[in-house]
């Protein structure tokens, strides 16, 4: 079946798109489509075409104020006692909480949000025909967890680097998309408080062509609304220039079930049992860091939380 486009959507339904790349004639740099998780119209085909066109889009209101209120109390300990970064990726400005689907029941209401489920079913579930013996088979997977983390960015806060998500699954176009985000705003993101910035359009670029902060624009969001995006836009986390105000979003990462191993090492060989195993041996079951940052816990190498290792494959994050 041929991909929908966007274009054709747009001008069969009444939907409120609302992506301004030209004003008044002249163009603009691009613009992030925003579309509203309750207007009807607001189907998965059309968030799925805008998100196959520009690599992501804003949809409003894609939870409620009232459960973005629920996840900002229940996150609030967990920055709070957020520790220094020592390895340095994080200025102290940044505080940061992990784990989210064990700390919060706002962040599970979040994570199986239907809108953001059935786009992520659709542009991550993976079919696939096989011969078993003379019988072929075709079998379905749907996208499971890469990482939950949010994110309260202080007054001061720098900016991040322009990067793409599945850098660390070291991913080829062929493997594109396998990842996709969910960054929902806790607090008002604006350009000024931190708001996450992207490029439109550069999940279509290739390895070459080098990301520049002048192409990026911010996505400002109220509480409750949300950027989806596909794993190879570049994006980075704003810098807070503003004296007052702190920035507080949440992040669900999908990825492609079958990025995982066959046999559940951590269930079958949990830490308690592998931390009495050589180092190599720890890593082989997945204990280790896949660089650049597969496989952290709480922005650390678990092989250093859990085993207290540090060899020359101990990784900084």
């Amino acid at each position: 079946m041929a991909p929908i486009a966007v274009d054709d959507i747009i001008g069969a339904s009444s939907a409120p798109v609302k992506d301004a790349q030209q004003v008044n004639g002249s163009t603009k740099k691009p613009s992030i489509a925003r579309c509203d998780a309750n207007d009807s119209a607001t189907t998965t085909e059309l968030l799925v075409s805008i998100i196959e066109r520009d690599g992501g889009v804003i949809v409003e209101n894609l939870i409620t104020k009232e459960l973005a209120g629920q996840i900002k109390s229940e996150l609030k300990p967990y920055f709070d006692t957020d520790k220094k970064d020592p390895s340095g990726f994080f200025p102290e400005t940044t505080q940061r909480a992990t784990g989210l689907l064990g700390r919060s029941d706002g962040c599970v209401e979040l994570a199986t949000n239907a809108t953001y489920i059935n786009v992520a079913n659709k542009m991550l579930s993976s079919t696939f025909t096989y011969w078993s013996g003379q019988e072929q088979e075709t079998v379905t997977s749907k996208p499971i967890i890469s990482s939950t983390v949010a994110f309260r960015v202080n007054p001061g806060g720098r900016q991040q680097v322009l990067h793409r998500d599945d850098g660390d699954y070291h991913t080829r176009n062929v493997d594109m998309p396998m990842m996709l985000g969910c960054v929902t705003a806790l607090t008002k993101t604006t350009k000024e408080n931190g708001a996450t910035i992207c490029i439109p359009g550069s999940h279509m670029w290739g390895p070459d062509r080098c990301p520049h902060d002048g192409e990026a624009v911010p996505a400002e969001l109220e509480p409750g609304s949300a950027l989806i995006f596909v794993g190879n836009l570049y994006h980075a986390g704003g810098g807070n220039i503003t004296k007052d105000q702190a920035r507080e979003t949440v992040g669900i990462f999908l990825c492609k079930a079958h990025y995982r191993p066959a046999e559940n090492q951590m269930l079958m060989v949990p830490p308690e049992k592998a931390k009495r195993l050589p180092p190599q041996a720890q890593r082989l079951l997945g204990y280790g860091i896949s660089l650049p940052a597969l496989g952290f816990m709480e922005y650390q190498d678990p092989m250093r939380v859990l085993f207290g290792v540090e060899d020359e494959e101990t990784v900084n994050m």
